[in-house]
């Protein structure tokens, strides 16, 4: 069953060969590799989809303010703006995404999905799709196995890491994963579900990953909005029919491909990018002040 897992082409072509859903291999893997019985997983799967609602939930109700003072709830703000250049459910997806986001930067507790410096990502994607078409929690649970079994592609064939291959391995994985998982939910078909993956990397390759102070809030909380609005519009353009060109497993070896050749200070270093602009470094500076414990003077020996 691990075979599985080395591309998408050989997951595909199983599920053809057995006419099984496109989440039963994930879950035979779960299995079969990790020793865990069929129930154990649906029970946390659902636990996991929880956190990700009592996140969503969190970011748009609590106070979200940072040690930093980067983040001072953002989501809220754009959940009760105003003047809106979004329809409805598009600004519900953007709040959702960047409320997920920023409990994990409050120090709340969240999903890594796949890691935590994209964790509103899937929260945002799966809750308001579920909201708009009405979808029962075990298709959403489903897809979350099938998003996970993308997720290890891609971490077998490129990386999740940003400190490997940038925020495209970061937010684009999970962008990824959520793209795939909006197809399935529409009842796409397999190949839709893996062209929605295609078109979501198309759409990332080359995001680096620079965080301003060596934080995961800027500019993670807002990429992670926006990677939300790319699934979904990667997903809409898959279940259209559209041809990726390049396929699936071609997308993943291009972004490790990108995430090879990227230089360090654009991998999670704080070195390049946003983080080293002058308003950067100065956050930098104030808030490494701030973590410096003063010691009492001691004698010397």
């Amino acid at each position: 069953m691990a075979l599985l897992f080395n591309d998408f082409i050989s997951w595909e072509k199983h599920c053809v060969r057995t006419a099984e859903a496109l989440y039963q291999p994930v879950l035979a893997y779960e299995i079969e590799l990790k020793g865990r019985t069929e129930e154990f997983i649906w029970q946390n799967i659902a636990r996991a989809y929880q956190v990700m609602q009592e996140a969503v939930k969190t970011g748009l109700t609590a106070d979200m303010t940072s040690r930093s003072g980067m983040v001072n709830n953002g989501a809220k703000k754009v959940a009760e703006a105003p003047v809106t250049v979004l329809s409805p459910e598009f600004k519900t997806l953007i709040s959702r995404a960047m409320g997920a986001k920023e409990v994990n930067s409050c120090m709340g507790r969240v999903v890594a999905a796949p890691t935590a410096g994209a964790s509103g990502i899937l929260p945002g994607v799966l809750t308001t799709l579920q909201d708009l078409h009405q979808l029962p929690d075990r298709k959403i649970h489903e897809a979350l196995l099938i998003a996970a079994g993308i997720a290890l592609i891609i971490e077998k064939n490129a990386s999740l890491a940003g400190a490997v291959g940038g925020c495209q391995a970061e937010t684009g994985s999970a962008a990824a994963m959520a793209a795939g998982a909006i197809v399935y939910c529409l009842n796409g078909t397999i190949d839709q579900v893996f062209t929605a993956v295609a078109i979501t990397i198309q759409c990332m390759l080359g995001l680096i990953c620079d965080p301003v102070a060596g934080l995961v809030e800027v500019p993670c909380i807002v990429r992670n909005a926006s990677a939300a609005a790319i699934a979904f519009s990667s997903a809409q353009i898959a279940i259209s029919g559209v041809n990726p060109v390049i396929p699936v497993d071609q997308c993943v070896q291009a972004l490790g491909e990108v995430g090879q050749s990227m230089e360090s200070r654009y991998k999670e270093t704080a070195l390049g990018g946003l983080a080293n602009m002058p308003a950067g470094r100065a956050i930098e500076k104030k808030v490494l002040i701030q973590d410096i414990e003063i010691l009492p003077d001691t004698p010397n020996p």
